[in-house]
């Protein structure tokens, strides 16, 4: 497999690509892949000629430093992971001087007011520091089509107001999130979980889906009580925010309306690791 560390390098193989009529699909990631990944990659490789996956922990979006030093980092297994899928998949994992020379600051953005909901009240300016990132693999890859998953819905709308205020030539589609099979939304900070706390964080997809049901017949407001009330006997997890939002805006409601269409926010704590979460009410 081919590893591309510079974007020089890459460009030429990608123009080179591109002068055959070939599509190009990209994944980006900071690494630690897992099965979710893999199962970003497939979606990529049926929509497309080739596939980049991209490796970089990017410093400008972790606000915590413990955090961004703990995130792991095991290049080797990722690559040796991308090989079994086939010959068409191509990494970039660059140094941070090959994307940032020397200004590691993120860019300012404003997407809308996305930014300021959920996520983006704990995580002050986490959104510039992805905005930053993917905007600029965005303009080194070029990819045709680019695939994110889910979990980080926030950030899936986010990238798409990304690509539409900035103009850039990519199809942003979302994933599916892809599920262990206790039903915990596979993530690379799974890995840093003790056996026990990973089993008590189904609890978290286990409390989606109860909600879910409820939606039908309760109000918005009613349903995250619930959800906080079952938090709070929970033993080892604490409960950061549970949202109900609009899918066009990201907006939290209390109230529902026929006419629109609403997902579950979950973000909460184990064993000082965060884990978020989220599903479709209707």
């Amino acid at each position: 497999m081919i590893i591309y560390d510079t974007q020089n390098t890459l460009k030429a193989f990608v123009k080179a690509q591109k002068l055959e009529g070939k599509t190009i699909g990209f994944i980006p990631t900071m690494g630690a892949l897992h099965k979710g990944h893999l199962s970003l990659v497939r979606n990529a490789m049926t929509d497309n000629d080739i596939v980049f996956v991209s490796i970089f922990v990017n410093p400008t979006q972790f606000g915590n430093a413990t955090d961004l030093e703990k995130y792991p980092r095991t290049l080797d297994a990722d690559v040796a992971l991308l090989k079994t899928l086939g010959k068409n998949v191509f990494v970039y994992a660059p140094s941070v001087t090959d994307i940032y020379n020397s200004d590691i600051n993120a860019e300012k953005f404003s997407f809308d007011g996305l930014e300021f909901e959920m996520e983006g009240k704990f995580r002050t300016g986490h959104f510039d520091g992805v905005g930053t990132i993917v905007k600029r693999l965005f303009e080194i890859v070029t990819p045709d089509n680019a695939y994110f998953g889910e979990k980080d819905f926030q950030q899936l709308m986010i990238i798409k107001k990304l690509a539409s205020k900035y103009k850039l030539p990519v199809h942003v589609i979302g994933c599916e999130i892809f599920r262990e099979a206790s039903g915990l939304a596979m993530s690379s900070r799974n890995q840093r979980l003790s056996d026990h706390a990973k089993k008590e964080s189904a609890f978290i997809y286990k409390t989606l889906l109860e909600a879910k049901k409820k939606f039908g017949t309760k109000s918005a407001l009613k349903v995250k009580e619930w959800v906080q009330n079952q938090f709070n006997k929970h033993p080892l997890l604490t409960l950061e925010y549970v949202e109900i939002a609009n899918i066009k805006n990201l907006k939290t409601t209390k109230r529902k309306s026929k006419n629109e269409t609403y997902r579950i926010f979950i973000a909460a704590f184990i064993e000082n690791i965060r884990l978020i979460d989220n599903i479709a009410l209707n």
